[in-house]
């Protein structure tokens, strides 16, 4: 079961998810989340509550980020648990979308 929660303050947003990144979160990501996400600037995707992310996760992900970037909105991800960390990393997912995007991540020689 997969739940959601975005808080908005000022030009932020944040974005609490709750339960496992997978193929059924693609379409409430793109129909419900990130309309949300539209009149923010800066957005914090907060994955404290999530323990598992599949391939269509990811490229959810990168896809959801990458756009938001485009967009000059300045996206932050936080909280990941040790699994996902390794996950992530294992991908190279800050090497992709910024270092800068990954609080729990600093590059080699920080």
């Amino acid at each position: 079961m997969f739940n959601y929660k975005v808080l908005h303050t000022d030009s932020k947003a944040s974005v609490l998810l709750d339960g496992d990144v997978d193929i059924d979160v693609t379409e409430i990501m793109e129909d419900e989340i990130t309309p949300e996400l539209q009149n923010s600037t800066v957005i914090e995707i907060d994955f404290e509550k999530v323990s598992f992310v599949d391939s269509s996760g990811i490229g959810l992900l990168i896809t959801l980020i990458t756009n938001l970037q485009k967009q000059g909105k300045n996206v932050v991800i936080k909280n990941l648990s040790a699994d996902v960390k390794q996950v992530f990393s294992l991908l190279q997912l800050p090497e992709i979308l910024g270092y800068a995007v990954f609080v729990d991540f600093q590059k080699v020689g920080e």
